[in-house]
């Protein structure tokens, strides 16, 4: 449950790019996503919010003022078309509100209401706190590599996970 007055959950639009570049942008949050500062920061913000041209990208807003993003990553090949890659961002000064939590379960339901897909994924750096959430919503470990990131010298395992979509049903229900 959301306790943040004004909580609303919509469709991504092109102007979220710009709250999306300033949380990535803030401290110590590049840690957590495969991108760099510069070049691989600003592709990777139109990447990420040009999936809301497919209404596959959800903004959660309080009062109006976007605190976080999801977005599915949607394949553009027949063969993987049941399957797609995601990204999650809560804004740093909204975390542990229960934003995530409802931002996550809205793209699972829109990743099997709308695109049909069959199962999620995403890699999680190793020691990012999002693991608890995704698990507690149905998320499993396929895969963890050692040294897959590489950050200011050192090195984090990548933890791949994935929800088996066919039979989620939303939590409570």
């Amino acid at each position: 449950m959301v306790d943040v007055p004004g909580f609303d959950i919509r469709f991504s639009t092109f102007e979220d790019g710009l709250a999306l570049e300033k949380w990535l942008d803030s401290p110590g949050m590049l840690h957590w996503f495969p991108m760099s500062a510069g070049k691989e920061l600003q592709e990777s913000i139109q990447n990420w919010i040009g999936f809301s041209r497919f209404n596959a990208s959800l903004t959660a807003v309080a009062g109006g003022t976007p605190c976080g993003i999801g977005t599915l990553f949607l394949m553009p090949y027949q063969k993987v078309a049941h399957e797609c890659l995601f990204k999650l961002i809560v804004d740093p000064a909204r975390q542990r509100q229960g934003i995530g939590r409802s931002l996550m379960e809205n793209l699972m339901h829109l990743a099997k209401n709308r695109f049909q897909l069959e199962f999620m994924h995403t890699d999680v750096v190793e020691g990012n706190p999002i693991l608890h959430l995704l698990e507690g919503l149905g998320f499993y470990q396929v895969l963890k590599q050692d040294k897959f990131f590489k950050d200011d010298g050192r090195y984090f395992a990548r933890h791949l996970v994935e929800c088996d979509l066919r039979n989620w049903r939303p939590h409570g229900k």
